[in-house]
């Protein structure tokens, strides 16, 4: 049965607009994905900040080659002559504001809606995508009517790479066909875009509408000015409470099998289906669990391998693909915690299969299939997600079969040498790169710039060897007394170099990096805590102790851990500017959400878990729950903030890790 209005209207996140300014609306997000990597999003305030905003951002070749088909729509309502906008939209030296006068609410749960206050008329606008195919339903459900009206919708075109900008120098053109209007390019390789609303009729009427302003994109220092196409306006009489349904959709040029019925009622129906299924796992009225269950589903979509779908996980929304170091951080929240365990052993199949000469690809490319190897930390992180799979499941025979094989590849591959220059040293510790690679998740680089060179031995490098190591000994421990012997053989060996490598007696943390020449990189950063967060620690009680202390004291602010001690003097207290800019703060004082997670899970297991820990751990994670729900992207979590105060949210507006870890803590604080 289909869940009316109202019943949904109790599990969403809403804000009441006419309390807020114009800016803040401007800068709170909305986000609604589908299971092939396209999705829909804009602002609060209906406005388009960044070129990745659009009401439908299809992939050709999800989740690859995504293209931003469905810019906006100009809404206009003619009363007795009088023209009423609805659209907020920003141009070179001037912003319309007309319909954010009018808007009373904004509100998301299944779709993002936007209610206005008309006087002679209520307005409730909605988005809902299809959950399956790159479909997008705009509904506008008019109620109240005390006189007869005129509405019309011109829709603005992108049709682009949705990294791109469109400009009017391009051709395009509509068509008119059997499932309504067809609207085509010059380009092949970024499909149709299909537009049909049947209670409408459309007026042809091409324009082309000059430089809508991005301002994301000019604070970030990148081309800011697009220019929109529109094929004309669809037009219809409202004298009576009406619901009015443009539809909108994408698909290979001249593929009409990948059209849908249009019919409303089935993509609520499955919207809401895909709602039950994601926090199914969630037990009495946890309204921060649901929400949180909610957004760790808006990363899992499907990649087909070897002619099969499954699922994989994207790093973050607008922007990123799916990243390995992102998907098996973020695996255990997403998947694991939320008891998604067939989509886990999945999403491990998928980059299992991917593994070259010993390693996991870091991310695959944004236009098809090929994989990237350039992480050292990424098939480390497969090997402890692989068995935080085998920890919940107990599947050992699924294990054994996939993914144990790849585990031993990495391990086998890590210890003799493979790309990169990545092999265990004589003392039994992986060391990696040169000056020229960024092989760890601080690889910020541009141009010839490297800006956090951490070559040679990284101290969550050697965390994540250690962990691997006693991970294998213990799985052998009743299978292989060999394999136990050797495994166990070799932690020993790393946890004694490990301690006498990074632990900074004079200073009571670890250091970050062992250069190969022998310099020591002692600067204070959160990468330490993995060293006691995982489930094996190569640590003593006591200097776990201080590594937590320290990393409170002086990396932990409200949003997550800061990259860099405030005190240093490379410190960088805002994430703004261009690009080589914003790289410089990228790992040198900007923080980042989900190593909360991390810190956290350590500052429990330190205090063994007492209740009094669980209750200051949740004074921690309080911000980044209050962020989830009320600035950023509403219903989600950013990828980084900026390390100085206000800290506002940069980057990425939806980041799968950011969301996995602070999921994973509130599950490690109130769980049992």
């Amino acid at each position: 049965m289909l869940m009316s209005k109202n019943s949904l209207r109790h599990q969403t996140r809403s804000i009441t607009t006419k309390d807020k300014d114009a800016d803040e609306l401007l800068d709170t997000e909305w986000l609604l994905t589908n299971s092939r990597g396209g999705f829909a999003c804009g602002t609060v305030a209906g406005c388009n900040t960044r070129r990745y905003h659009g009401l439908l951002i299809g992939s050709l070749n999800p989740p690859a080659n995504r293209i931003m088909a469905l810019s906006n729509c100009r809404e206009v309502l003619t009363i007795n002559g009088h023209e009423i906008e609805l659209g907020c939209f920003e141009f070179e030296g001037a912003i319309s504001t007309n319909g954010l006068n009018r808007l009373a609410e904004f509100s998301k749960d299944i779709g993002a809606h936007f209610d206005y206050d008309l006087g002679a008329v209520s307005l409730t606008k909605s988005i809902y995508p299809a959950p399956d195919s790159d479909m997008v339903a705009i509904v506008y459900d008019f109620s109240g009517v005390s006189e007869e009206f005129d509405f019309s919708v011109r829709p603005l075109i992108g049709m682009r790479d949705f990294h791109s900008l469109r400009k009017s120098h391009s051709e395009l053109s509509a068509i008119r066909r059997d499932y309504g209007i067809a609207i085509t390019t010059e380009q092949n390789d970024v499909g149709e875009l299909f537009l049909q609303a049947d209670q409408m009729f459309f007026e042809k009427d091409p324009q082309w509408w000059y430089n809508f302003l991005y301002r994301k994109e000019r604070h970030r220092g990148q081309d800011y000015l697009e220019d929109l196409w529109s094929p004309g306006v669809f037009r219809c009489r409202i004298d009576s409470p009406d619901r009015i349904v443009l539809w909108a959709g994408l698909s290979r040029c001249n593929d009409t099998d990948e059209m849908e019925e249009f019919d409303l009622d089935v993509v609520l129906d499955s919207l809401i289906l895909r709602e039950k299924e994601l926090t199914k796992g969630i037990k009495g009225d946890d309204k921060r669990a649901r929400i949180l269950y909610s957004a760790a589903g808006q990363f899992v979509i499907e990649r087909q391998i070897a002619g099969e779908q499954r699922a994989t996980v994207l790093a973050g929304y607008p922007w990123f693909l799916d990243w390995g170091r992102d998907t098996f951080i973020a695996l255990a929240g997403l998947l694991i915690c939320t008891g998604r365990i067939a989509e886990a052993a999945e999403v491990l199949k998928t980059f299992a299969q991917a593994v070259s000469e010993g390693m996991i690809p870091n991310r695959f490319d944004d236009y098809g299939a090929e994989a990237h190897y350039n992480s050292i930390d990424a098939p480390l992180w497969f090997v402890h997600a692989a068995f935080e799979y085998l920890r919940v499941s107990g599947d050992t025979a699924s294990f054994s079969v996939d993914p144990l094989p790849a585990v031993r590849w990495v391990i086998d591959s890590y210890r003799k040498g493979t790309r990169f220059g990545i092999h265990a040293d004589d003392d039994g510790l992986i060391t990696g790169g040169n000056e020229d690679t960024q092989l760890t998740w601080m690889d910020a680089k541009c141009n010839d710039i490297v800006f956090t060179p951490r070559y040679g031995k990284a101290v969550e490098v050697n965390a994540l060897w250690y962990n691997a190591l006693c991970n294998l000994a213990e799985f052998y421990k009743s299978r292989n007394a060999e394999s136990t012997q050797y495994y166990s053989r070799l932690a020993d060996q790393v946890r004694e170099s490990f301690a006498r490598m990074f632990w900074n007696g004079q200073k009571d943390y670890l250091n970050d990096c062992i250069l190969p020449d022998g310099a020591v990189d002692d600067s204070l950063r959160p990468n330490q805590i993995y060293a006691v967060s995982l489930p094996f620690s190569p640590l003593e009680a006591w200097q776990q102790k201080s590594v937590v202390d320290m990393v409170q004291s002086r990396l932990l602010t409200p949003f997550g851990l800061r990259t860099l001690d405030k005190h240093d003097n490379r410190f960088i207290g805002q994430y703004t500017g261009d690009q080589r800019q914003r790289g410089a703060a990228y790992h040198n004082g900007t923080v980042w959400p989900y190593l909360i997670g991390a810190f956290i899970e350590a500052y429990l297991k330190v205090n063994n878990f007492s209740r009094q820990s669980k209750r200051k751990a949740t004074r921690f994670l309080r911000p980044l729950l209050k962020h989830l729900t009320k600035s950023g992207c509403i219903g989600s979590i950013s990828e980084i903030f900026d390390g100085d105060e206000p800290q506002r949210p940069k980057g990425c507006f939806a980041q799968a890790w950011s969301v996995a870890e602070v999921l994973r803590a509130y599950r490690l604080i109130t769980k049992t």
